[in-house]
């Protein structure tokens, strides 16, 4: 964090004194705007409780999501605080928007000071050379190279950070995008890598599932009666370390154990579709009380 806002100010303080002359009114609202945005969603991100699971919320927090039996399953201890795990426990819900908000903002700041910085220096260039185009049309690619180099080395400053901003805009939208597919998918980082084991388990033959029933009655001691989740599990997913069926008298489900060879023949219980799972990000906050 520190070394976010550290690059953020050096950047800013470099840029602005040199290019605020040559902005128009209108780009300097923009640019005050965009400049603050960042460090709204910074704060917020920051100290904004992800859903920390205490004792006193213990049991509201178990409300919150059901168990999927897939990469959830009831009456797990955390090895550190003691209780019982709930599903999803490891999921920032509470501030995720706010960081998706951040990287949004900044990717967009970023963007657009890359924008001001080469309208600025390819103004400037104009001044100088009147057949000037940023294009370069009628330029080899020697001589285009070498006319930016000079606006850059005339206004260092300004060059330096347009560059800069070029250089990590493509990196901030890419983990903006690699986000906003997560939440397409339904899944967070840390699901991600345990649907990624499944898939090897799946891959070796490992992996078996069946159905369970909408009637089961809950072990309330391991698992809340109730959650705001608006669905249940319909299947459990078990390993095998030998390749064969587990035994019929499994505890959880119904029926024949039936072998899975990839992650498209099992649901992900958490994935409502883009919209509700958007809504969910940044709508309907079920925030641990």
């Amino acid at each position: 964090m520190i070394f976010f806002i550290l690059l953020l100010l050096v950047s800013e303080v470099l840029f602005l004194p040199p290019a605020w002359t040559f902005m128009s009114n209108q780009r300097k609202i923009t640019a005050t705007t965009l400049l603050s945005l960042p460090y709204i969603f910074l704060y917020k991100s920051v100290y904004t409780d992800p859903g920390y699971i205490t004792s006193t919320n213990h049991t509201h927090a178990l409300t919150l999501y059901p168990y999927d039996f897939t990469l959830f399953h009831p009456g797990q201890n955390c090895r550190t605080c003691h209780l019982l795990k709930p599903a999803r426990s490891k999921h920032c819900y509470n501030n995720q928007h706010f960081f998706i908000l951040l990287l949004l903002t900044t990717a967009t700041l970023i963007s657009y000071a890359s924008y001001i910085g080469f309208s600025i220096l390819s103004a400037e260039i104009l001044r100088n050379l009147s057949s000037w185009t940023p294009t370069g049309k009628g330029y080899t690619w020697g001589e285009y190279i070498n006319i930016w180099a000079w606006a850059m080395q005339e206004y260092t400053r300004i060059g330096a950070v347009t560059l800069l901003c070029l250089l990590t805009a493509p990196l901030v939208w890419g983990l903006l995008g690699y986000h906003l597919y997560l939440i397409w998918a339904g899944t967070t980082t840390n699901e991600s890598m345990k649907w990624s084991d499944w898939t090897v388990e799946m891959h070796d033959g490992l992996a078996f599932k069946r159905p369970i029933s909408p009637s089961r009655i809950k072990n309330e001691e391991y698992e809340s009666s109730f959650t705001t989740w608006p669905v249940e599990s319909q299947q459990v997913l078990v390993r095998t370390s030998n390749g064969k069926p587990p035994k019929m008298d499994f505890e959880i489900g119904e029926g024949e154990w039936v072998r899975v060879w990839g992650l498209k023949d099992v649901e992900n219980l958490y994935d409502l579709g883009l919209w509700d799972n958007l809504r969910d990000v940044f709508l309907k906050r079920r925030a641990v009380a």
